[in-house]
């Protein structure tokens, strides 16, 4: 695609039951990017991201570079914890080598006995943590988050928000994140779209994160407020 870019999308529309869900959508991803997904629930941030993956029926155009490698974190895996598997079984089932297991758990903070828990067993902050690692299997170079932090604790969020950083530089990842911590939008992202249905606003958070953008996007009664991490 030229430009160092990684993603084009123009003019993307998305339809589930014959309801609009994404209208008219464009943005560039560029290589070392850091994208970022706000909107109010029922925006279509999950369903975006599920589109750019090639799991469901659109109309416009999704260009990513050839040969590209794409890792995905779901918002939530919970039939896994009910699955009575190790750590390393878990990673078995996605044809990872014991070694690279490994290497992979040492990426996100685990040591090698870690490997012998069992998943129903672990830690909702741990969990996420596998399932980073599981999306970092045969080194992707995009990554895709839908709410990594959704059902852990402020201590578990800070963990997870400092290992995407960490990672990001370790890997040279470029990532796109679905997240209402507006805080983590303007920490960590070099972009920020703004979706509800269409597009709000795009473009660096310190830009187009008006007041009046946020409003339109959440309604007039919207409050700024800012967590903590890093």
């Amino acid at each position: 695609m030229g430009n160092n870019l990684v993603l084009k999308v123009i003019n993307l529309n998305v339809r589930l039951d014959n309801q609009p869900i994404i209208e008219n959508l464009s943005f560039r991803v560029k290589r070392g990017d850091v994208i970022t997904i706000l909107g109010p629930n029922g925006a279509g941030k999950t369903i975006l991201l599920r589109t750019l993956l090639g799991l469901l029926p659109h109309e416009g155009e999704i260009e990513w570079e050839l040969g590209i490698k794409i890792g995905y974190v779901p918002q939530r895996l919970p039939f896994i914890k009910d699955i009575p598997l190790s750590v390393n079984d878990f990673f078995k089932l996605k044809k990872s080598s014991e070694r690279e297991t490994k290497e992979i758990l040492d990426s996100v903070g685990f040591r090698e006995d870690f490997l012998k828990k069992k998943m129903c067993d672990i830690s909702s902050g741990q969990f996420q943590r596998v399932l980073i690692a599981w999306a970092l299997i045969k080194n992707p170079q995009v990554l895709l988050f839908d709410e990594p932090t959704t059902g852990i604790d402020i201590s578990g969020e800070e963990t997870v928000y400092h290992l995407l950083a960490k990672l990001k530089l370790e890997r040279n990842l470029t990532m796109l994140l679905v997240t209402h911590d507006l805080s983590v939008v303007y920490k960590f992202s070099t972009d920020v779209i703004c979706l509800n249905r269409h597009m709000i606003c795009y473009g660096p958070p310190k830009d187009v994160l008006t007041l009046e953008s946020l409003r339109a996007l959440y309604g007039e009664e919207v409050k700024y407020y800012q967590h903590k991490h890093y």
